[in-house]
């Protein structure tokens, strides 16, 4: 079954945004939208993350919740930053360690860095285990490092557990 319907939810997703997009629930959007919902996920499977099999949803919404609260202060803070002087701004690009071993843990944990203004991910290795991150005022490039991992890094091995090897 997996095989034939490999992601079940973006699937339905699929359906229900293709029925909101036409406006109608006639019978033929019905089995086009089905057939959209199978056929897309079904095509791009080899480009979609897999989903862990053990995460934990509240610690997830937590996390989100933290993530949109730091988004809104560092707005606040690229703004002052930006408004004074130019010469004060000491930007960097720093390499963070990183000890994520589940491919959707690391693109948040990239997408959560570009997200949050002031900070932007530049460029992950090959080998997933190192994160370049370009920072606008990085007085200390070790204090960054240690605020990304601790602040980001470690709720995200808690809600994706690693994977038995």
């Amino acid at each position: 079954m997996r095989r034939l319907f490999p992601h079940p939810a973006e699937s339905l997703l699929l359906l229900v945004c293709w029925l909101l997009l036409v406006n109608s629930v006639a019978f033929g959007q019905w089995l086009l939208g089905a057939f959209l919902g199978w056929a897309i996920p079904f095509c791009f499977r080899p480009l979609l993350i897999e989903r862990p099999f053990r995460w934990h949803p509240l610690k997830l919404a937590r996390f989100l919740v933290m993530v949109m609260g730091d988004i809104v202060v560092a707005n606040f803070q690229v703004a002052r930053l930006t408004l004074g002087r130019m010469q004060a701004l000491r930007p960097a690009f720093v390499e963070v360690p990183i000890d994520l071993d589940n491919e959707l843990a690391i693109s948040v944990l990239v997408s959560v860095v570009s997200l949050t203004p002031g900070s932007l991910a530049a460029d992950l290795s090959a080998d997933r285990r190192t994160l370049l991150v370009h920072g606008l005022d990085v007085a200390d490039a070790a204090a960054m490092v240690a605020g990304i991992k601790s602040r980001y890094e470690a709720p995200l091995k808690e809600i994706f557990p690693c994977s038995p090897t």
